[in-house]
């Protein structure tokens, strides 16, 4: 198994997953079309679900497309969302649920700002769940992967097999830490001064 990107030390950790085929936002698209409307699409979420509104009139590849860029839509305008601690706390609730029939139980999740050089951690003696203020503003999928790693964390303390094998029921695991790692690798990026137009 990979070594656990979320708590090596040194430099800020990061792990990344890519978003499913359809799209990067959602499990399951449902999608709408509607003989009354002509011309606009919209799309919402339901649940673990993406529902996409279209005119009845357009064609499969027209369909494939605005899924893809609804999607991306939502993603975009989740990701400037930033969650309060309460809501954080409710989102591990229902990933505990979702995932490990509700099984990991924290008594608190909150964000904190003194973790930089870690995304999430976890004290599963006092139940508590930490997540770093430098994943606010990515897309959910990623915080929601950190969530589920810590969630982890309070049936497994370690990383041995057993975790990793927890870890196997969250379908985000590879994108998310893909994304964090490419985070991480930007990171380390020499800056360059900015050119100067001549």
């Amino acid at each position: 198994m990979p070594a656990d990107p979320l708590h090596r030390a040194g430099s800020p950790q990061r792990s990344a997953t890519s978003p499913p085929s359809s799209g990067p936002a959602a499990t399951a698209v449902e999608v709408r079309r509607s003989a009354r409307r002509r011309r606009t699409v919209s799309a919402y979420r339901e649940g673990d679900r993406t529902v996409v509104l279209i005119p009845a009139r357009m064609s499969e590849a027209e369909e494939q497309r605005w899924v893809t860029v609804m999607l991306d839509k939502l993603a975009a305008q989740e990701s400037k969302r930033v969650l309060g601690d309460s809501e954080l706390a409710e989102r591990a609730r229902r990933l505990s649920e979702q995932f490990f029939d509700g099984r990991a139980r924290p008594t608190s999740v909150r964000w904190v700002t003194n973790q930089n050089t870690r995304w999430g951690s976890c004290t599963p003696s006092e139940g508590s769940i930490r997540l770093s203020h430098r994943l606010q503003g990515m897309p959910e999928y990623v915080v929601d992967y950190v969530l589920v790693h810590e969630l982890a964390h309070l049936l497994v303390p370690g990383h041995g097999p057993r975790f990793w094998q927890l870890l196997e029921a969250y379908p985000r695991t590879e994108r998310a830490r893909g994304y964090l790692e490419g985070v991480v690798a930007a990171d380390r990026l020499p800056h360059l001064p900015a050119a100067r137009e001549e």
